[in-house]
């Protein structure tokens, strides 16, 4: 649904429909990216188009680096790589332009996912309470905030689900059962 930014406005257009949709990316061409949960695909839309083209999965549900097992979280990079939580076969897929297949960037339990200028992904590892830093081409990534569940303290988490990175070099976490947004600095001063 989309909604236009002019006063009295109150109703949404429905510009895809029919689809059981996860998540959502726009690049920086305006198209969306949509994951669809039950196709095990990710697509690339172009406003006012109704099909989209598809970008990631599409083989039906499976564990080949050209399938999907419940795609959620995606984020779209600068060179328009497709970066997908793919959350049963707890794994993060990059998906370059025009790719066949994917490429396993980062293991875990995938929710929110964000990509820096310098290709570190970062991801809600929501499964284990914890934020992991994946450096571009690294063979495991590393923990920068870790919570036990249940705990309030500012160095803890419990389920976090959604991330998005500033122009600043901070993160912000949706700690999803601790009813917050938390911020972290990614770079030391």
């Amino acid at each position: 649904v989309r909604w236009s930014r002019r006063d009295g406005t109150t109703e949404g257009e429905i510009i895809i429909n029919n689809i059981a949709c996860w998540g959502i990316a726009m690049d920086k061409d305006r198209y969306l990216y949509i994951s669809d949960i039950e196709k095990h695909e990710v697509r690339q839309y172009q406003i006012g188009q109704q099909n989209g083209t598809l970008v990631a999965g599409g083989h039906g549900k499976g564990v080949g680096l050209d399938q999907l097992n419940w795609p959620t979280h995606l984020f779209v990079d600068e060179h328009y790589n497709v970066y997908v939580s793919d959350t049963w076969n707890y794994r993060v897929m990059k998906w370059a332009k025009n790719a066949s297949e994917g490429v396993v960037v980062a293991t875990g339990f995938p929710r929110g996912l964000c990509v820096d200028s310098s290709e570190n992904i970062y991801m809600a590892d929501y499964g284990n309470h914890q934020l992991i830093c994946w450096p571009k081409e690294a063979k495991e990534g590393t923990v920068f905030a870790i919570g036990d569940g249940e705990k309030d303290g500012t160095n803890q988490l419990y389920y976090p689900w959604g991330l998005s990175i500033d122009q600043h070099g901070y993160l912000y976490v949706a700690d999803h059962s601790s009813h917050r947004i938390q911020r972290f600095p990614l770079k030391k001063d």
